[in-house]
């Protein structure tokens, strides 16, 4: 039957301001599509629960979080009735929903009508079936903005237009073009705004409605454009054939899905963990989105970053504070070359705009901290994806970590001043703690690319994080601009000098020297024991510069494993610390403890960024783990399942055995690599896309014994045992 019946697109949905499971849509849409189409309960960013009993109707949505907001919007919805329902909230009907990666189906309760779709990357096919004898309409209404809505030729069957709905990080000419095609003649057509007919053809989410007599199928095929109308024509006739069904579009889907959930194989006979692990390799599957599109003369794409049309490839809807410590990791190991051209369009927007964007969405967005895109070009380059403008993409990198970029952080690094005269980002600046221990990692990175002089100061920069440790607490702590500790003292304060998290949470972000980080915590014996206090004192926090709490403190108390909040990004890597510090039963054990009771099929422990939430899960499954982004190295944890294989792009296959695995066997007493055992606690990259076999043998009880320094994963100085 395929691995989709595994995927659950549900997972992660439940969710809502106060407290994300996922903070997810329900998607259908196909890998790393343009336009991804989501049921639609409500309006607002958080636009469907699957607690709504009623559907508004089907949104083309590029939203990649709800606390980024949408762009381009617009929804269908169908219903019947000789009174016109157009608004949201009156055209809504009770329904029952089957949900999909490859297509949706809603079956209105009030008199049985059907709406169904299948996605295409920048379009889709729906079909109607209205009870015979009645008044079948279908409703197209932008979400927010001006648009357009012309029907062409004074026809009855092909409409196209523009919406202008967005939440920034666009150019003023923005606009997300549309073309429709009925397979019927409408019997009436209208624009409308609201719940009034209007001849207008521009104006204020301006829509159109849609009307056949005597009910029956209609077949509606859409497809959208960020060039022009008439490239929306093109994408329509392209990607979907007049011949082509809903079943047809929706079985090509399908095998889009197949084939990329299909990278991985998994044996095992437990159907909640196999639905656990396909959900999230499919939000894996889905950022950051293709925003180039195929014309007749080749590739093209409009910037959003300058508004002009160019050439080649360009992406979009992504967060690197999120998404580079395993999202890309991920798509290095399973499809480089999609990685390459992804590394390319983001080279692309560098190009364009003249910097690389902070989060991108479509185009420049103020949103988090750190240069992030340098660990996301570091590791495609360590991990040997190089098929790409490398020295172009290096001139942006060295660019934003040296120059004063945008106040406001859509590009480049606020405090720079600060952190290149006095090796931090003192407290003048808001955030100072995260960005300056982001900042030394960034330029790690960079130098990992980088040649001569530039690889040499970079280097020393990075190991400037030691400047914001205060032995005296024990943690990283905001310092001033006098070189004086930031007062008063508070190890459960959140927020500024840190971001979405304390002491706790942000202390540890030195994930290039590992080894540096257990020296300047007492050595390892310390170090180990502030971990084991970190999942152990109670999750106790207070609000500090935030003023209240925000969801990220919810989810870390309501989850019970002390100050460790596997619910947000910067922790993701800290349980992988104690590889570092050669204990690997201790993440053994945790790890494996976060998989099975934070991750369920319908479940996740936190906002879904862009796949970095299912990322992590879909490699701890594994038993690999990117430590340190921009390195070619996997740490080793604990494999969920007894075999796994990935079949690699080479046309290699990588077998994670592991025979005796079980609930009460979380546990590994040995490893070896293609039958020669391995006395370490990594595997380099090159040694897993060459193929062959890990195996782990694993217990119910730990091997106690500390790994000697050089089987530890990669740090950037030499270890001292303290």
């Amino acid at each position: 039957m395929g691995l989709l019946r595994h995927v659950n697109p549900l997972q992660g949905t439940d969710s809502h301001h106060g407290f994300s499971k996922g903070n997810t849509l329900p998607l259908a849409a196909l890998p790393f599509g343009m336009n991804h189409w989501s049921a639609q309960t409500s309006e607002g960013r958080w636009f469907f629960s699957p607690h709504d009993k009623k559907l508004q109707g089907v949104r083309c949505t590029h939203q990649p979080s709800p606390w980024m907001a949408d762009y381009g919007h617009f929804v269908v919805m169908a219903n019947t009735g000789v009174e016109r329902h157009l608004s949201p909230t009156r055209r809504s009907r009770a329904y029952r929903g089957e949900f999909s990666p490859a297509g949706f189906r809603a079956t209105f309760l009030n008199d049985g009508t059907t709406m169904e779709m299948a996605p295409t990357t920048r379009g889709a096919i729906f079909r109607f079936r209205f009870p015979e004898g009645t008044t079948g309409r279908v409703v197209f209404e932008p979400c927010a903005g001006d648009s357009l809505v012309e029907w062409e030729f004074g026809g009855k069957q092909g409409v196209a237009g523009l919406v202008r709905g967005n939440s920034g990080g666009v150019t003023e000419d923005f606009a997300h073009y549309f073309r429709a095609e009925f397979d019927r003649e409408a019997t009436f057509v209208s624009n409308f705004k609201g719940e009034s007919l209007t001849q207008e053809i521009e104006g204020e989410r301006l829509g159109f409605v849609a009307e056949f007599e005597g009910g029956g199928e209609v077949t509606m095929r859409i497809a959208t454009s960020f060039i022009s109308t008439l490239q929306a024509g093109h994408n329509l006739h392209t990607e979907i054939k007049p011949h082509q069904t809903v079943e047809d579009i929706e079985l090509l889907s399908r095998f889009e899905w197949e084939h990329n959930l299909a990278r991985i194989e998994i044996e095992s006979e437990d159907e909640s963990r196999l639905q656990t692990f396909y959900s999230c390799l499919y939000r894996t599957q889905l950022f950051p989105r293709v925003w180039h599109e195929e014309t007749s003369e080749g590739r093209k794409h409009r910037s959003p970053y300058d508004g002009e049309i160019h050439d080649g490839p360009l992406y979009t809807d992504n967060g690197f504070w999120d998404t580079y410590r395993t999202e890309y990791p991920l798509l290095a190991l399973l499809q480089p070359e999609q990685l390459a051209e992804i590394l390319q369009g983001w080279t692309n927007a560098y190009k364009e705009g003249g910097w690389f964007p902070q989060w991108a969405t479509p185009g420049y967005r103020a949103c988090m901290v750190g240069t992030h895109i340098d660990a996301v070009m570091a590791d495609g380059v360590a991990r040997g994806v190089t098929n790409f403008e490398v020295e172009k993409a290096l001139e942006g990198l060295l660019k934003h970590a040296d120059e004063v970029g945008d106040p406001d952080g859509a590009w480049g690094r606020i405090g720079i001043e600060d952190y290149k005269s006095l090796g931090y980002v003192s407290t003048e600046h808001h955030e100072s703690v995260a960005r300056s221990l982001d900042y030394a990692y960034d330029d790690w990175c960079i130098a990992q690319i980088a040649e001569g002089e530039p690889r040499e100061r970079l280097l020393k920069r990075a190991e400037s994080y030691k400047h914001l440790y205060d032995p005296e607490v024990g943690f990283m702590r905001g310092k001033n601009l006098d070189g004086s500790w930031l007062e008063p003292w508070d190890e459960f304060q959140w927020g500024s000098p840190y971001v979405e998290g304390g002491p706790w949470q942000s202390s540890w972000s030195v994930q290039h020297d590992a080894a540096g980080l257990i020296r300047l915590m007492g050595g390892e014996t310390t170090f180990v024991a502030k971990l084991d206090r970190m999942l152990t004192t109670p999750p106790y926090f207070t609000t500090g510069a935030y003023g209240f709490e925000i969801h990220e403190m919810t989810e870390m108390a309501q989850a019970d494993f002390g100050q460790y909040a596997q619910s947000n990004q910067p922790v993701h890597h800290v349980l992988y610390l104690y590889n570092a510090a050669g204990r690997p039963w201790r993440t053994q054990k945790e790890v494996r403890r976060v998989m099975d009771r934070l991750y369920t099929p319908d479940d996740l422990p936190g906002d879904e960024d862009n796949g970095e939430m299912c990322a992590w899960y879909v490699l701890s499954a594994l038993g690999l783990f990117p430590l340190t982004p921009g390195r070619a190295e996997w740490t080793l944890g604990s494999p969920l399942f007894k075999r796994a294989t990935v079949h690699l792009p080479n046309g290699k296959d990588l077998v994670v055995e592991a025979p005796e695995n079980g609930d009460e066997t979380p546990y590994v007493r040995g490893t070896s690599l293609n039958g020669d055992t391995l006395n370490r606690l990594f595997v380099t990259h090159d040694e897993v896309a060459a193929g062959g076999t890990l195996r782990f043998e694993m217990a119910a009880e730990p091997l106690e014994t500390v790994v000697p320094a050089e089987g530890r994963p990669y740090s950037m100085t030499p270890y001292e045992t303290a």
